[in-house]
């Protein structure tokens, strides 16, 4: 039985998606609910599973090709695994081209633009997994077709000296994928439409990493995840934005928002791009509980695997550029949010305290705000108050 393969149902907030990658090609035998297809959308990567184990027989849209919601795909063949494709193949009629092809050797995106230039296959070396041919194989091969007269009378020796040239001024061109173009779309219309200062205080990171340290084992005894240091901002951070309602804010129009709850986002770095994914209600939530989300967030982060739901909304945004050894850098903010904090690097530095010299593990916290909504006064004194509990976190648990 034939099934048309359909793209996901894509929320309103999502007009189009991009064929990211076919995991699956044609003849190639598919188990139930194992992965065919991905799509990027300007939010996130979402996966198209096979709906039974068959085979897949035919595939309409081929890598970067734009569908909209529900729009089929390709057709998967229920049941019989070698039915469809090997059926069709006749021996005396096929070159290895079409033989590659029924294997699910070619690309579907190099087959289409084979056919549209008149490429054989059969002379395109593939360099894709398993020797599969690759849209980028069939360029390559283009290429090296519109010099016939140069190429000809060229022997081995001076080709292979023509493609390792010392000195060469490579280049490659590679398309955003729909993700980063989205972010950098948002940054470059947040730095346009907002009024954005920030504002620098540093923290002694002692305290912290003393009770930390204290009762590490403990708390991964008990809750079966590390006791990290992002759960300590983004409670810190929580009662701050009790104390500072405009931090917590944001502008539609003319409106001042005012959000009885936080929503703290939390950036993650993927090969993607930079995804935000929202901790609700962390007024609610424990140490513990906040380590895990973070946890589990970032996995599938970089898995691809978060859904759009879970990255939309949020009332405040923590960025850590210190897991990369960033000093100190003025983070963008995450619109319609008026403020953003950046953590950084915690290095050990000379500081005076109480007239005596000391060496303690300072960090820079950075928070860029919105000067519309969010007036520098305030500001101040919510990058100190988080100042103050980190610096005394017996704070956060009684409240003072």
């Amino acid at each position: 039985m034939s099934i048309e393969i359909k793209a996901p149902t894509f929320p309103e907030s999502v007009a189009d998606g991009t064929v990211a990658t076919w995991h699956k090609q044609p003849g190639e035998p598919v188990e139930r609910d194992e992965l065919l297809v991905d799509i990027e959308t300007d939010k996130v990567v979402l996966e198209v599973v096979a709906p039974a184990s068959g085979t897949l027989k035919e595939v309409f849209k081929g890598e970067g090709d734009v569908v909209l919601s529900d729009e089929v795909l390709a057709v998967f063949v229920e049941g019989a695994v070698a039915a469809a494709p090997a059926a069709e193949a006749p021996a005396a009629v096929a070159p290895a081209a079409d033989a590659a092809e029924e294997d699910g050797m070619v690309n579907p995106a190099a087959r289409k633009l084979a056919e549209e230039k008149g490429v054989s296959l059969a002379a395109v070396q593939g360099s894709g997994k398993d020797g599969r041919v690759t849209k980028e194989d069939v360029l390559n091969h283009l290429k090296g077709a519109t010099k016939p007269a140069a190429a000809a009378p060229a022997v081995t020796a001076p080709a292979v000296a023509a493609v390792v040239t010392a000195g060469e001024r490579a280049e490659k061109r590679v398309p955003m994928t729909r993700l980063r173009a989205t972010i950098a779309k948002r940054l470059v219309d947040a730095q346009q439409n907002a009024a954005m200062l920030t504002t620098y205080n540093e923290v002694n990171m002692k305290p912290v990493m003393e009770l930390r340290n204290k009762y590490k084992d403990v708390f991964v005894a008990k809750h079966g995840v590390k006791l990290g240091f992002m759960s300590f901002f983004v409670k810190a951070a929580t009662e701050a934005l009790k104390r500072f309602p405009a931090v917590n804010a944001s502008i539609d129009g003319n409106d001042m928002v005012y959000h009885g709850y936080q929503d703290i986002g939390v950036a993650v770095s993927t090969d993607r791009g930079l995804v935000v994914p929202v901790l609700r209600d962390t007024d609610a939530m424990g140490l513990a509980e906040i380590e895990s989300s973070i946890g589990d967030y970032a996995k599938r982060g970089r898995d691809g695997k978060l859904g759009i739901e879970e990255m939309q909304g949020g009332t405040f945004t923590i960025t850590n550029g210190g897991t990369f050894g960033s000093l100190m850098s003025t983070p963008i903010l995450n619109p319609p949010q008026t403020a953003i904090m950046g953590m950084h690097k915690i290095q050990d530095r000379p500081m005076a305290v109480n007239g005596q010299v000391e060496i303690l593990p300072m960090m820079y916290l950075a928070l860029s705000y919105d000067h519309r909504m969010i007036d520098g006064k305030e500001a101040v004194q919510f990058l100190v108050a988080i100042k103050d509990l980190l610096e005394d976190p017996a704070r956060m648990l009684l409240d003072v």
